[in-house]
Order: C-alpha cells, then structure tokens, then sequence
C-alpha cells in the first residue's frame, strides 16, 4: 500500500519568496514611496502575492549510502539517497530496485511532502518505519528503499516492522550529511554608474550565477541578476542602498 501526503512548503521573510530555486516569484521594494512602472525584465521576475514564510535550511545527505543485515535468514539491504524531489526519487527506487527481490520497500520525504510504499508487505510493516526513521533522523530531501530478499521464516507483523525500521535507521545513523540553505533569484535593477559598487556588495555577501540583461526599457539601466541564500537578501538590500546612497529596487 503507499501513503501520500502533500503540502506547499510556506514561504515569507517580511515579504513573499519563491522556493528553493526561485520558481514562483514575488517583487520587493526596499523603497517607500510608490516605484516607477518596472522593466520587462523585472516584470518577468515578478508576480501578485501574498504573504508567505521563507523555507528554513535543512540537513540532508552528502550521498548515497547502504547498509546490509541478515534478520532470520532474510537478507535486508537498504540503500538511500539525496533526491530533490519527487520525480528524483522514483527515478532512484526505478535505479536500485531488485526484481528478483521479494520486496522493494521505500520511503521518502521532500520537505513537507513525503510517500511510503509496502511493496506487498502486510500493511504499515514496511514502508511505514522506513518513514519514521527518515523523521527520526532529522534528515529532509532523502529517500530510502529497503530491499528484502526472503530467507524462508516468516518474521510477524512486529518483526517486519522493526526489520525495515531498525535498517533504515542504521543506514541513516551514521550517514555523511550536510546544511543546505535555500537560495532565491533575485534581480536589481542598477544604473550604469553604480555596477562596481553593487558588484562589489554581490561579491562581499557571495551570490552566485551572476548575471546581466541590458533589455530593461530604461536608459542607462542594467537587470542585475544572481542566486543569493534567502538569509542574507535583507542583509544585502541594506548594503546595497547604503553604498549607493540611494534606494535600489529588488526583485525576487
């Protein structure tokens, strides 16, 4: 049996801001008064809104690692991963799933959104604990499929259930993990004579991807571009318009 569960992760720092890789997008104005009619490059960068939570920084693997017991004869092998999202994680379970096995059984948790599956195990004895242990873990964006190859002994609904627990949670137990914060795509709109001092605070505050569009509708007026962790914008929109004495408009 599989069990699904899906929720749009809430997103806002004072203001709305799109996911992890900036797919929805909201516009922000650092300035006060009303701001001119924006570019088409800003426009592209912005949509009506409503408030919103900024996603929160989360631990997940650095790679893929298993993990192998023999439980009354029955061989479990449990292999997980990194995934990113869902399509990801059907694509790994279609990568390290065994046909000749008695069952595949797996789980995974993409922020708010996770899904488990029995593989034809009594019901909740399988993919069930291999979530839990995920939760446990305190590990996000991962999945984890156990690979169970029948040894002739029938373990009970209670043994299954602390089988696929209790390997899934040794594989994530001492796995190599890391801290990764969300990023967003953001764009400035800048005036030619001002590039060197918003690229040096791009560089102090170490966004990435920079990029630059010319096509803004503005004369003497560049769209800034790049990927910055949602943590630091506020921080960087206050250097910006202190070092440029003057209010520079962010898009996000």
């Amino acid at each position: 049996m599989a069990a699904v569960r899906a929720s749009p992760r809430i997103r806002s720092l004072h203001l709305l801001f799109p996911g992890p890789d900036g797919a929805a997008a909201v516009r922000r104005s650092l300035s006060s008064a009303t701001a001119p009619p924006a570019s088409a490059a800003a426009r592209a960068m912005s949509s009506p809104s409503s408030s919103a939570a900024a996603p929160s920084p989360y631990t997940t693997l650095v790679g893929r690692v298993t993990c192998e017991r023999e439980i009354k004869r029955s061989k479990f092998i449990a292999i997980a991963a990194p995934v990113p999202n869902e399509r990801a994680a059907m694509s790994f379970l279609d990568e390290v799933k065994d046909p000749r096995a008695t069952h595949n059984c797996w789980a995974y948790k993409v922020g708010e959104q996770f899904r488990y599956n029995d593989d034809g195990e009594p019901s909740s004895t399988a993919g069930k604990p291999i979530y839990s242990a995920i939760v446990s873990s305190g590990i996000d964006m991962v999945m984890v499929v156990v690979i169970r190859y029948f040894g002739g002994i029938k373990l009970g609904t209670g043994g299954l259930v602390r089988a696929y627990g209790g390997v899934a949670s040794e594989c994530l137990k001492d796995a190599p993990t890391c801290l990764v914060k969300p990023k967003a795509r953001v764009g400035m709109e800048v005036p030619f004579d001002l590039l060197g001092t918003v690229y040096n605070q791009l560089q102090h505050f170490q966004a990435e991807d920079i990029k630059q569009d010319y096509d803004t509708g503005k004369d003497g007026t560049v769209m800034v571009m790049f990927k910055m962790e949602y943590e630091k914008i506020e921080n960087l929109g206050n250097a910006v318009n202190s070092a440029c004495s003057r209010k520079i408009e962010l898009f996000l």
